[in-house]
């Protein structure tokens, strides 16, 4: 992978806008996360919410990827295929959107309940926003990136929970996907030096059971725990800055 980008003042701003865009994206999404609603039709609110605020979804397109955002369910890691699936109560829901807003890319994701889940699911996700802040704790000049990982799976293994590997944090402001890789699972004190400037996601994938995912052969991309159990996901978009971080993507601080 490339060398990791230091953004500027200008870049910056650029980024801002477009993460604040797609955490106001997932709020206006709220509504419509109740039993009886396809995903497929979340979907399509999404593109209209993103493309009326003056963007577009990034992940439209994207390697073949035909949809506004990604919609994962229960047992779904991540990367689900908005379709025909109808939510019912009890549910839990991540939705993960990135917009691009003037050039510039935000992304983020959330748990969401449709109606009221289990105790057992409420916990995983809990645990699993309590990851990411673990995660975003890490955030400061001079840390290194993999202790960030190394106190995620700390936390969410002293609860009885495992990590997933296969797919982690990254780089993103310039681009979708930038340096530097963001595990969720690492050895402590490894990994790139932080600097002011630096811009990537924190995205723990917590499962109830096994770490390992399956991707769905059918749509090349929808993955799933390997045991049936559920998985959990929170999100943001990270700034380093010289006293420590901001959630680019945290504009209504309820995570």
């Amino acid at each position: 992978m490339s060398a990791i980008v230091i953004k500027t003042a200008e870049q910056i701003e650029g980024i801002r806008k477009s993460a604040k865009l797609a955490a106001e994206t997932l709020k206006y999404l709220e509504q419509f996360v109740v039993p009886g609603m396809k995903t497929i039709d979340i979907d399509k609110k999404c593109e209209e919410f993103v493309r009326d605020n003056g963007a577009v979804p990034a992940t439209k397109g994207y390697r073949g990827f035909k949809h506004s955002c990604c919609i994962s369910p229960n047992e779904v890691i991540c990367h689900g295929v908005p379709n025909q699936t109808v939510l019912v109560h009890g549910d839990i829901v991540n939705i993960d959107v990135t917009t691009i807003l003037g050039g510039y890319y935000g992304d983020t994701c959330k748990m969401y309940y449709v109606g009221e889940p289990s105790e057992y699911a409420k916990r995983l996700v809990e645990t699993t926003r309590e990851c990411l802040q673990i995660g975003m704790d890490q955030c400061f000049p001079d840390n290194r990136l993999n202790n960030i990982g190394y106190n995620i799976a700390k936390h969410a293994q002293k609860n009885g929970y495992s990590v997933v590997y296969e797919f982690c944090g990254h780089g993103v402001g310039l681009k979708f996907h930038e340096a530097p890789d963001v595990a969720h699972i690492a050895d402590a004190n490894t990994g790139p030096i932080l600097k002011p400037g630096m811009i990537f996601t924190i995205e723990p994938m917590i499962n109830a059971g096994k770490a390992r995912a399956k991707v769905d052969r059918k749509d090349g991309w929808t993955a799933r725990t390997i045991d049936a159990k559920l998985s959990a996901q929170f999100e943001h978009t990270i700034l380093i800055t010289e006293t420590g971080y901001e959630a680019l993507t945290d504009v209504y601080h309820e995570f």
